[in-house]
């Protein structure tokens, strides 16, 4: 009783805190897959059987196949075509029938990392507004991933759980034979309705611009200013507090980002970022004086040498829980932080005194290289402007789909059994026939996702040889089995799409696998239909920005709340559930 009781507890504690977002997802999970080792839970060797299961090695070979393919135009130039000029009635068909096709057989963030910014375009160049069509792009690129083995990294750990457990792992088109009419049933819901229940906000961007007073400040040197002639840093411009030096005009001409060796001259305007009320202090110093007719256009800044970015912080970014003080984020980028918005909304705080946090969206003041620099770094899930700055020769992009079409095609045909060897040998390929370097394919790899991966095989080994699973089985599960086969199958639906809302897709269906063997055995039914229930279930993501990557990297470029997601995805997750009970009963009962 004690292993039931001790990793119950362990589980429990590891829930809230991935609620409360106290630590990264990875940490966390690695924590609670050492408690259940040290609890003599789970045994060495089974608590980090995980890092050598196929399908998390997959996932991390896939990531490199996704960047490489983010080379080519195509995709991007498909949608824009479909998407027209926005006036269709079939719009969100037409945008969302081709994301979810391309996001079955590639890893849906880098597809919808590379639509956001060509959505935001396309919604401003037609006035339409951007937040009715990212929770949409995100949704597309779910339910794709519910078609095929690659569609979703849940699918490929399944996979792998199921060749531990010594049973076959899914084939290339199993799961689609629910997933498709999961899709199409999402993509008609939205089509026909759904999108009603979608926000009309505006870019946030869009936003930032037109309530630049708020961020910039503007003052004027004159001849009694007493550091005229030194260095910002001399002068002590450098770490003002809640204050940003971040462009200097002289003589018509803007320098930004400013140096700290930039010297100030007569004349010159210094334009600071920060709430209003912080330049009282600097106000005081003799010779600077506020313009209050100066303000500050992005509109009219040279898009030859200067852009405005949007970058969101990643989930495994250094910056996380630093200050933007402390982690120098001016010198380290050479950007300035013009604004900060968390949760669709600005926040109202000096900008050096805010600590960053994931999915933060990072309003930015940068050299027009920025986006190439800082695109394939694992600091920034997204930098808005880095999809037209990132390409290959236009053969190169052909040449990735054709590998990865090759792929798809010798997996499906049994030419080569191992999904992982397959996608091995592409990227082996895509590396040598420099489709994307050695650099870029090392740096592609999230780590913190596939340590997420392996921690929660562990942990979910814990689930079952504690005996926990068998307890959730006879009191959760069970007391159903009186609606029948459909009651238990609901049930097992419920319960992973519950917890997958809260925590991540590969925690859920990591802790739900050994409840769907348990109760096959219990029933005395093939486990197979529930263990594809459960793996649908965990992915089925729709009324929480938390539970799917893609949800929170849609959060903030849309300007969306909480809320936003479960008066949109309510209705769709219910639909989900009910076509995943309904196609997994009539298929295999």
């Amino acid at each position: 009783m004690f292993d039931i009781y001790y990793t119950a507890i362990v589980i429990l504690l590891m829930t809230l805190f991935l609620i409360k977002e106290i630590y990264k997802p990875s940490i966390l999970l690695f924590f609670s897959l050492l408690l259940l080792y040290l609890g003599k839970v789970i045994s060495l060797d089974e608590a980090f059987a995980g890092f050598s299961n196929h399908g998390m090695l997959a996932v991390g070979v896939l990531f490199i196949l996704a960047t490489a393919l983010q080379s080519s135009s195509v995709f991007e130039k498909m949608i824009t075509k479909s998407l027209g000029d926005g006036k269709s009635k079939l719009i969100y068909f037409r945008l969302m029938l081709p994301v979810s096709f391309v996001s079955a057989f590639l890893n849906n963030t880098p597809v919808v990392a590379s639509l956001i910014p060509l959505l935001k375009k396309w919604s401003k160049k037609n006035d339409l507004p951007v937040s009715k069509f990212l929770i949409p792009l995100s949704y597309a690129a779910i339910l794709g991933g519910f078609c095929t083995l690659i569609g979703t990294s849940t699918n490929l750990v399944v996979h792998g759980m199921l060749l531990d457990h010594g049973l076959s792992g899914f084939s290339f088109f199993e799961l689609g034979k629910v997933g498709y009419p999961v899709a199409i049933a999402g993509i008609l819901y939205f089509a026909l309705g759904g999108h009603r229940l979608l926000p009309a906000r505006k870019d946030s961007l869009v936003q930032f611009g037109e309530h630049t007073r708020e961020f910039v400040v503007a003052l004027k040197v004159d001849s009694q200013y007493p550091s005229l002639g030194k260095t910002i840093e001399e002068a002590n411009l450098r770490h003002l507090k809640g204050l940003y030096l971040f462009q200097i005009i002289r003589d018509g001409k803007e320098i930004a980002p400013v140096s700290s060796q930039e010297k100030i001259r007569l004349s010159d305007r210094l334009f600071f970022t920060g709430l209003p009320e912080t330049i009282y202090e600097l106000q005081k110093t003799p010779g600077l004086h506020v313009l209050k007719d100066a303000d500050f256009d992005l509109k009219n800044v040279d898009s030859d040498k200067l852009k405005t970015f949007e970058a969101v912080i990643s989930n495994s970014s250094p910056l996380i829980g630093q200050t933007v003080r402390d982690c120098d984020f001016r010198t380290k980028y050479n950007a300035v932080i013009l604004g900060i918005h968390r949760g669709g909304e600005r926040i109202k705080k000096k900008v050096g005194d805010i600590e960053l946090k994931p999915n933060d969206t990072l309003f930015l003041f940068a050299d027009k290289d920025f986006g190439e620099k800082w695109y394939h770094s694992r600091d920034f899930s997204l930098v808005s402007l880095s999809v037209d700055e990132y390409s290959k020769p236009k053969n190169k992009g052909n040449f990735a789909f054709l590998l990865l079409f090759l792929m798809v095609a010798a997996v499906t045909a049994g030419l080569i059994e191992s999904m992982l060897i397959a996608a091995s040998l592409t990227a082996v390929i895509m590396i040598m026939s420099k489709i994307i370097s050695f650099t870029d394919a090392k740096n592609s790899v999230d780590f913190d996702v596939l340590l997420v991966i392996a921690s929660a095989l562990g942990i979910g080994k814990a689930v079952e040889t504690s005996g926990l699973a068998n307890v959730v089985v006879q009191n959760v599960v069970y007391p159903l089995h009186g609606l029948g086969i459909v009651g238990i199958i609901a049930g097992l639906f419920i319960i992973t799409n519950i917890y997958t809302q809260f925590i991540t897709n590969t925690a859920a269906v990591a802790l739900m696998f050994p409840v769907a063997l348990a109760t096959a055995q219990l029933m005395n039914v093939a486990a197979r239909p529930l263990i594809i229930t459960i793996t649908i279930a965990a992915s089925a993501c729709f009324t929480s920005p938390l539970g799917y990557q893609t949800n929170l990297m849609v959060y903030n470029p849309g300007g969306y709340k909480f809320l936003d997601f479960i008066k949109a995805g309510l209705l769709l997750n219910v639909l989900v559930g009910a076509v995943v009970t309904l196609m997994v009963y009539i298929l295999y009962f």
